[in-house]
């Protein structure tokens, strides 16, 4: 494991305590770099394009979709707390139609012998279950360490944009 991802997994970690269940879920879900990884797009497209896969019943990308969709409303919680119960509200509205398209994937990998991809769906499901239970414990947690996170890749941005100067500098000194 890389030295940057052993301490975002041991601040993690620190954020949920014992609760393993909490953390073994998060370490799946939340990003290093949320900046990049969260979808640019609005989360009512992402929505709208996750239900119009569903009708055409094209369940992989009304999966990738549905995910997120729920990785942005979970993000969106942590970073408008004054609108957080508005995408608590979405996250329990997605959670249980992702399940099921992800049962539909789950048919087709094991109609097509994919029995390991069929193991990892089903434990998706039981994800999204979690997820529904305990959105608020998520959103705490993701809150945390999203503001950690985000507070670092700032400090690495500063700290960059200041050695840019220093060397544009002593490039002009040396001129």
């Amino acid at each position: 494991m890389a030295q940057k991802e052993k301490k975002e997994e041991d601040l993690l970690k620190e954020q949920c305590g014992d609760d393993t269940e909490l953390y073994a879920f998060l370490c799946h879900t939340l990003y290093v770099d949320p900046t990049s990884a969260i979808s640019k797009s609005d989360l009512a497209v992402l929505i709208d394009e996750a239900e119009e896969n569903v009708r055409d019943k094209n369940y992989g990308d009304a999966l990738r979709n549905y995910q997120r969709a729920v990785n942005k409303a979970i993000f969106q919680a942590t970073q408008k707390p004054g609108e957080k119960s508005k995408y608590v509200k979405i996250v329990r509205e997605l959670a249980p139609k992702t399940a099921e398209v992800i049962e539909k994937v789950k048919e087709k990998a094991e109609r097509e012998g994919l029995d390991e991809r069929a193991r990892y769906l089903e434990k998706e499901i039981k994800n999204y279950g979690f997820l529904t239970e305990r959105i608020q414990d998520v959103i705490k947690i993701a809150s945390l360490y999203y503001q950690e996170r985000l507070d670092k890749m700032r400090a690495n941005e500063r700290q960059a944009a200041i050695e840019k100067e220093q060397k544009e500098t002593r490039k002009t000194e040396e001129d």
